[in-house]
């Protein structure tokens, strides 16, 4: 499945997708960036409820195809700007996180 792909489904909203064909390899669940950065793989979707300009340089160190922001939390302007200068894509969820996982899940 591609970041665009994963855009398009019932209840998720690209927000910045400078790389919308982007394959996504897995998922991630993880709202400690250190932990995050250490653990995420390349090509996951990464879903959290974090929303400041860290998360940026989280998923582009750990080169994830995506944040997925649950929880219908948005993050500023500047973290979006930031965000599609740095070619990461960052789609939004209004699903809990629990159910966010399960869609794509249900996807993948």
């Amino acid at each position: 499945m591609t970041v665009a792909n994963l855009a398009a489904l019932d209840g998720m909203r690209a927000l910045t997708c400078p790389e919308p064909e982007r394959e996504i390899g897995g998922v991630y669940i993880g709202d400690l960036l250190s932990w995050v950065m250490g653990r995420a793989k390349a090509d996951d979707a990464w879903i959290t409820i974090m929303t400041n300009i860290n998360v940026v340089a989280v998923a582009a160190l750990a080169d994830t195809a995506c944040i997925v922001l649950a929880e219908g939390v948005a993050p500023e302007q500047a973290v979006l700007d930031t965000a599609g200068a740095k070619g990461v894509n960052i789609l939004q969820c209004g699903r809990p996180i629990y159910e966010t996982a399960l869609l794509l899940h249900e996807n993948l």
